[in-house]
């Protein structure tokens, strides 16, 4: 099953996210801003928008990333993570699609890994829009 989460309300620059980024400053609104501005650059057609509070990038309307700021960490997350090849190991969650990386202020991450886990995830979207 090509099960996707579908968003119409998706737009090429949504407010809404603009001012979550805002609302969360310091390290942890650094490191989400980073890696959702990588989500924004994979493509002409990536569109966004706030899911359950949180920003979420999509490829046209259909959801491939987000990011999330918690106490201590930020959560990079794929929709369709657990399908993601992932030799680095950075992926965690058992969820049946979903997964997330964990990012820590204070914690090296490699960085390369998780730029091909995005563009990964936002190829992968693109090739599952494709075959709808």
């Amino acid at each position: 099953m090509n099960q996707l989460f579908h968003f119409p309300g998706s737009v090429k620059r949504d407010p809404a996210v603009d001012s979550w980024m805002r609302q969360h400053s310091g390290d942890l609104g650094t490191i989400a801003q980073y890696w959702f501005d990588v989500m924004r650059a994979c493509g002409d057609d990536v569109r966004e928008l706030l899911h359950d509070g949180h920003p979420t990038a999509c490829v046209v309307d259909a959801a491939f990333g987000y990011v999330n700021a918690f106490t201590a960490h930020v959560n990079v997350g794929f929709f369709r993570g657990a399908e993601l090849v992932d030799p680095a190991g950075l992926l965690e969650g058992s969820g049946k699609y979903m997964r997330h990386v964990k990012l820590r202020p204070e914690s090296d991450i490699d960085a390369a890994a998780l730029r091909q886990l995005i563009e990964a995830a936002y190829a992968d979207m693109q090739s599952r829009l494709n075959k709808e």
